[in-house]
């Protein structure tokens, strides 16, 4: 039973960061322009992600362009891309995996490798997190950085955005919720992982106390019981009246065939 707990606990958090990491992916807010020195005006805020580089205005404005060649790209963002691309993938099987192998579920049930498919689904949210974790971190170190450098203008300068946040928080549920079901592996203390649990149901097979018996007499109606009677009276004198009438037959035939002889004639 805690097993189970553990195991539906890991996989809420392993769901949550999957989620935390598509947003993370997707949304351009690793980045946001930094309003420090001469760069006080907060009519435009400048906005960068993996895929696009936005800008809001303060007249409700949104504006996004998306990155028009990947060749062009830094090494880092490209690799970054790839990192939150694959670990999106192994989020949305370690989901799929663990589904069949928790306990709570009677996909494979009575199957030996129940439980090793719930730790193959937790290795997966495991390395997910992981995957997500790099390129968050890196960014996040490069954000600040350069936040800090002396000789960089002001104007190009960002602080860390939301999605740094969100992806951050997502590595670390997924990293969670895969040890919590890579947990269940360990649970051969009964042998019994894999089979439907009985209940403990009372005996029924132990000695019992003496049992008083009453012997079964059917209801005889009586009218039928007198229908019965005169039928029976009725077939034996009718068989005791043509007894005799067969014995006189059979003896007729039998003077009759002893007048006759051989060749037919009397």
């Amino acid at each position: 039973m805690v097993i189970a707990a553990l195991e539906l606990m890991g996989f809420f958090f392993g769901l949550f960061g999957m989620l935390g990491t598509l947003v993370a992916t997707l949304l351009p807010y690793w980045a946001t322009s930094a309003h420090i020195g001469p760069n006080i005006v907060t009519a435009v805020v400048t906005m960068k992600g993996l895929w696009m580089e936005c800008v809001y205005q303060s007249t409700g404005a949104f504006q996004c362009e998306t990155y028009n060649t990947l060749l062009g790209l830094t090494a880092d963002l490209q690799a970054a891309r790839a990192m939150m691309v694959i670990s999106s993938i192994f989020s949305v099987m370690a989901c799929a995996v663990s589904t069949v192998g928790m306990q709570c579920t009677v996909c494979m049930d009575g199957s030996s490798v129940k439980s090793k498919v719930a730790g193959i689904g937790g290795s997966l949210f495991l390395l997910a997190g992981l995957l997500s974790l790099i390129p968050v971190s890196w960014k996040t170190h490069e954000v600040v950085q350069t936040f800090y450098m002396q000789n960089m203008p002001a104007s190009l300068k960002f602080e860390i955005g939301d999605c740094l946040y969100v992806g951050l928080a997502s590595s670390l549920l997924s990293m969670l919720g895969g040890g919590l079901l890579s947990a269940s592996c360990c649970d051969d203390l009964d042998g019994s992982r894999g089979t439907r649990r009985h209940y403990p149901y009372p005996d029924r097979t132990g000695p019992r106390g003496p049992s008083h018996s009453m012997p079964y007499h059917p209801a005889i109606n009586p009218n039928l019981a007198n229908k019965n009677q005169t039928l029976n009276s009725h077939t034996s004198t009718s068989t005791h009246s043509t007894a005799p009438a067969q014995d006189s037959r059979k003896s007729a035939r039998h003077n009759t065939a002893a007048g006759y002889d051989v060749t037919g004639y009397v």
